[in-house]
């Protein structure tokens, strides 16, 4: 009586998705197989005494039910009438089930043992003896029930477990923090200074140049001698670039001997400020003898952090992995923005002794102030041709539209982020974190509420943002249009478009960036894109039947993949895109497209996503908090990325949870206040590790009242399905798995 024990682990515990078509014909089999004790494929009178059920499942009245009547009675699959067809085409699961065991067995003794097996209840099934050994024997009796299942209920070969050091090793580095936390965005007051040669200057004089790069620095912290010569390599190279460079020593106790026989050593042509009471330092915010500023023309701050990650406190690496401040001139120098705004700068620390250490100390004004606000976390969308319905670079545009600016920041509808702020009040784990800061949400705010809302001198004004209107992630290597435009009606309801493109790539290749750029943005509520190997059936796979390969949605359409890491593109592989289209009012036709960057390197390590999915919804008529869910364990040893909760206009908060083998808990996401409209990805800083073992647990909240202004029908019991009307409850996971050496296409 073991056999449906070990097919429901098999099929739930070692990662086939519960929700699939696949896992409900397995275990709807197993009830099957729980009568046929002989294994013989046919369930007697002896197995099943009761005529009436019997009577239900044979199709051809001889007393007996075989499988193939049973799988004619519950899903109408007609047995196949070409036998030996049946026969070439039926895999007997005996080369997955190999490469599982020999994946497992780390010995090669041709035997699992209870630690090879990595835990689960599924051991104890399948070790029908109980000497903690899984033997050949115990084996053959697994293969034979594979074999009239089928491979599917087969886990795919276990994946290369990731540590603990080595997720460590491949986060290493300065922690990336949220801009706006540390004043990215704002003005830097003009600082008057004077050179340790008597040379007085201003901050005010970067207007006469393409920006200026201050960075602090000491003749006695090692962090900061270590990073000299790589300040001295780039100091011409600024130069060239119309970018002077400043530096500025904050400690009193060194000395001009100590200064400059370093300055000299090095070939330093730059200012040196010493800045022995601290007012340079106090006036930046500065944290560490280490950290570099980069301010525009105009000293609008576009990035404070590390030099780059060579260097810390207790590290140190060959060459840079990220020159994050050269990266951030190049983004400048190019009109676009940095991808890594701010980051710590592991360093000797600086008491600055002071108790406010916000950049400025003034009242709020548009110029100075607002504007810069605005364009950190609006006018990205918010510009003339951008996503968003209107534009707020204009002081014209931001005082018509005051009270709406008012109402969607004190609800917290924008900027689009609704994760939950930390428990314990502790800094953000998102690295795409995109809400307000408590300042500048303040700042902001009491502008909007002001009688007068000041405009302030016109001098401050910072630089206007220019927008490429071609693709944000560079030219791509390849470009996927959607197989035809669309026909998008005024108004109306438009059940969601399946479009199918076959590429033509005769070698598998390596995305380290995608875009999706729709034709119509007003029209596109999102986009979901799978991939199907060669060879594979194109259907209109559920979403909760596989992960998704890449996603859009408004202001998110786009990722770019850390250096080491990409997504994996199979020769002559198939993409499908799942499109959710909303009429605007306007009939148009669109007809959107993906761009594709292939990285040059091998990568380290293949980006996939996991789906945990909750197909059993039943959602009450009126239920104004119904709650549902379902929880999973982990196989294997998952380093976790990123996260996308999936519900739909009845959604009202999501929850991802995990509890650890040793009993702990952990909220990983929390989102109390869900949002159909802005299908967001939140994207870890540092991958989290959640150890096999653990079980993960998605939980999500539904509001069918007629309080939900969203909700398509409060009286209707909702149930799964596809369509907007229908409902959905998904907890993406994007995690990582080593991509094995020499299996990569390069760009050429």
């Amino acid at each position: 009586m073991w056999r449906p024990t070990l097919l429901t682990i098999l099929v739930i515990i070692l990662g086939l998705p519960a929700g699939s078509l696949h896992a409900q014909k397995v275990l709807g089999e197993g009830i099957f197989h729980r009568f046929d004790r002989d294994g013989d494929g046919t369930v007697t009178e002896a197995e099943l005494p009761d005529a009436a059920t019997r009577a239900r499942y044979d199709r051809n009245g001889d007393g007996s039910v075989t499988l193939a009547e049973f799988r004619e009675t519950v899903r109408g699959e007609k047995p196949a009438t070409d036998s030996s067809e049946t026969e070439e085409k039926r895999d007997d699961g005996s080369d997955r089930l190999d490469a599982f065991v020999a994946a497992l067995d780390t010995d090669k003794d041709g035997k699992l043992s209870r630690e090879e097996s990595r835990g689960g209840g599924w051991f104890d099934r399948v070790d029908r003896n109980r000497d903690d050994l899984i033997d050949a024997a115990e084996l053959d009796a697994v293969r034979a029930l594979v074999k009239r299942l089928g491979s599917g209920i087969l886990p795919e070969v276990p994946e290369h477990p990731i540590t603990e050091s080595e997720i460590a090793e491949i986060t290493s580095g300065p922690e990336i923090l949220k801009p706006e936390d540390v004043g990215v965005g704002r003005m830097i007051p003009d600082i008057t200074f004077t050179t340790i040669d008597g040379e007085t200057h201003s901050l005010a004089e970067a207007k006469d140049h393409r920006g200026v790069v201050i960075a602090m620095t000491s003749a006695t912290c090692p962090v900061s001698k270590r990073f000299l010569p790589a300040l001295a390599e780039l100091e011409p190279k600024l130069a060239a670039q119309g970018i002077p460079l400043v530096l500025v020593n904050p400690f009193a106790s060194e000395t001009l001997d100590e200064i400059r026989p370093q300055i000299a050593e090095h070939g330093l042509k730059a200012p040196y400020v010493h800045d022995t009471d601290k007012a340079f330092a106090t006036a930046l915010g500065a944290t560490t003898t280490t950290e570099v500023f980069f301010l525009d023309s105009k000293r609008t701050l576009l990035y404070r952090g590390a030099l780059s990650d060579q260097y810390g406190i207790n590290y140190s690496v060959e060459k840079p992995r990220h020159e994050y401040l050269v990266d951030a001139i190049e983004a400048h120098l190019k009109n676009e923005r940095p991808l890594i705004s701010a980051t710590a700068a592991p360093g000797c620390e600086l008491d600055l002794k002071t108790e406010d250490a916000s950049l400025t100390q003034t009242d709020v004004t548009y110029h100075r102030d607002v504007a810069r606000i605005l364009q950190q976390n609006c006018v990205g969308c918010h510009h003339e041709g951008g996503i968003a319905p209107f534009a707020l670079d204009d002081f014209v545009e931001v005082d018509d539209r005051a009270k709406v600016i008012k109402r969607v920041v004190t609800e917290g509808t924008m900027p689009p982020w609704f994760a939950a702020p930390q428990a314990d009040g502790g800094p953000s784990p998102w690295a795409n974190d995109h809400s307000l800061s408590a300042r500048d949400r303040a700042d902001l705010l009491a502008w909007l509420e002001s009688s007068d809302r000041p405009m302030g001198d016109p001098a401050d004004a910072p630089e206007p943002l220019t927008f490429s209107t071609e693709w944000t992630i560079g030219e791509p290597d390849l470009v996927v249009p959607i197989s035809h435009a669309y026909d998008i009606k005024a108004d109306g309801f438009m059940p969601y478009q399946y479009d199918t493109v076959k590429l033509e790539l005769t070698e598998d290749r390596w995305v380290g960036a995608w875009e999706i750029r729709p034709s119509e943005y007003d029209v596109v509520h999102h986009v979901i894109v799978q991939v199907f190997k060669s060879g594979d059936k194109v259907t209109r796979r559920g979403e909760a039947e596989a992960g998704y390969w890449a996603a859009y949605v408004p202001g998110n359409g786009s990722h770019v993949y850390p250096e080491g890491f990409a997504k994996k593109l199979p020769a002559g592989a198939t993409v499908q895109f799942q499109i959710h289209y909303t009429p605007s009012g306007v009939a148009k036709k669109e007809r959107l497209k993906m761009g594709l960057k292939f990285v040059e390197n091998p990568p380290r390590y293949e980006v996939k996503t996991l789906p945990l999915a909750d197909r059993k919804l039943e959602i009450p008529p009126g239920a104004p908090n119904h709650e549902e869910g379902m929880s999973r364990k982990a196989p294997v040893d998952i380093p976790v990325i990123g996260f996308m909760p999936h519900m739909h206009t009845r959604g009202k908060a999501f929850r991802y949870e995990v509890t650890y083998p040793d009993g702990e808990h952990e909220i990983l996401l929390d989102i109390p206040r869900y949002d159909f409209n802005w299908q967001l990805r939140y994207e870890l800083k540092e991958p989290k590790l959640i150890p096999r073992g653990s079980t993960v647990k998605v939980t999500g909240v539904f509001d069918n009242s007629t309080g939900n202004q969203a909700n398509p029908d409060p009286t209707k019991t909702v149930r799964w399905g596809d369509q907007t009307v229908d409902e959905m409850l998904i907890g993406y996971m994007e995690y990582f798995v080593p991509v094995e050496e020499g299996k990569v296409a390069s760009k050429d």
